[in-house]
């Protein structure tokens, strides 16, 4: 019997940790039936990585042919369908979605978040291709409540990385001191001046805590520039470390005594891994998090403009056991298995 054959389309090879943890997710979960087919923006890495078939995410006549060669499409996990940051990314997974039901193929969307959608063309879009979906799963109630709008009822659960697997870090920092992780990225709402008030507040909780700082980049390519900006300004006790293998990034922060991260993803490793968390948020998903898990943190819009507010509030924070118990957290771990349930249900259909 020939295996299914399921081609697995997100935001994958481009060097994002999150990314790349909802990939490993997603594999963990599918079937063993189903032989992935992942399409990435680099594809000799995520085979290499991941032990999968793999093509280039933009080449029109191997997508193609991919597609008429498969069972089932996926997009699978993240803010797919959002147009804060350009229309080229909703146009392009709602093309391929299209492309895939315009195939035959069974489609899911899993483990999504949707929006924000703020154009008309990109609303329409992405109901047009949710309509022709076999399955939905999304990961935070104001997804569903706009899909609810449209008709569209979907599975929610929590975000599928909840319940990747995780394993040793490969190298923890040399010291006998807690340790803090910084995960900042680059965003506009990050301006030069915040920037600035946030460095201050790391050295003032840095010299207050006696705690050691690593600064954890999860988009080197967005993220390093930030990292080694602070680093510069840290006398003493700090490093960066960048670790491209999902299931260890999620196990480092099992080593960690608090977590401040902007990254969505660093701060549902860090909370599932049972660290104290502050959020920085700069995208409705980071506060949809922050609501719904009752997660102390700061809307970057909002931040104090007195370093010194920020770092009593994250001693304060420091101090504290974290948000999440053990019970709450299994309790999302298994939540996000419903994600695996949804798969099974539509492959084995």
């Amino acid at each position: 019997m020939s295996p299914t054959r399921a081609v697995l389309c997100g935001y994958y090879g481009m060097g994002n940790a999150g990314d790349e943890a909802l990939l490993v997710s997603l594999l963990q979960m599918l079937p063993e039936s189903v032989e992935p087919i992942v399409l990435s923006g680099d594809p000799q890495t995520t085979k290499k990585s991941y032990d999968v078939a793999s093509y280039y995410r933009k080449s029109t006549f191997t997508l193609l042919k991919v597609l008429q060669q498969s069972d089932i499409f996926i997009w699978g996990g993240g803010s797919l369908m959002q147009d804060s940051t350009s229309l080229a990314s909703p146009i392009y997974y709602a093309g391929m979605m299209a492309l895939a039901q315009q195939q035959g193929l069974k489609t899911i969307a899993w483990g999504q978040g949707i929006g924000p959608l703020n154009k008309s063309l990109t609303r329409w879009l992405t109901k047009q291709v949710l309509f022709g979906c076999d399955a939905i799963s999304v990961r935070d109630h104001a997804s569903a409540e706009l899909l609810s709008k449209w008709q569209i009822e979907p599975i929610i659960a929590p975000d599928p990385v909840w319940a990747l697997q995780s394993d040793p870090a490969p190298k923890l920092p040399d010291t006998d001191k807690e340790i803090v992780a910084v995960v900042l990225r680059s965003h506009p709402l990050l301006t030069a001046t915040r920037l600035k008030t946030l460095i201050q507040a790391i050295q003032d909780f840095q010299t207050q805590s006696n705690s050691y700082i690593l600064l954890v980049p999860f988009q080197p390519l967005q993220d390093m520039a930030i990292a080694e900006k602070i680093a510069i300004q840290l006398e003493q006790d700090y490093s960066v470390m960048s670790i491209p293998n999902p299931k260890q990034l999620k196990g480092l922060f099992k080593n960690i005594k608090m977590a401040i991260g902007m990254r969505l993803h660093s701060l549902i490793m860090a909370a599932a891994e049972g660290c104290n968390c502050f959020a920085l948020s700069y995208d409705p998903k980071v506060s949809q998090l922050m609501s719904e898990l009752n997660l102390p943190g700061y809307e970057l819009t909002d931040l104090p403009q007195d370093p010194q507010i920020i770092s009593s509030v994250w001693l304060k924070q420091y101090h504290h056991h974290p948000a999440l118990t053990q019970i709450q957290i299994q309790s999302l771990i298994d939540r996000a298995l419903i994600h695996q349930q949804l798969l099974e249900t539509v492959i084995n259909k």
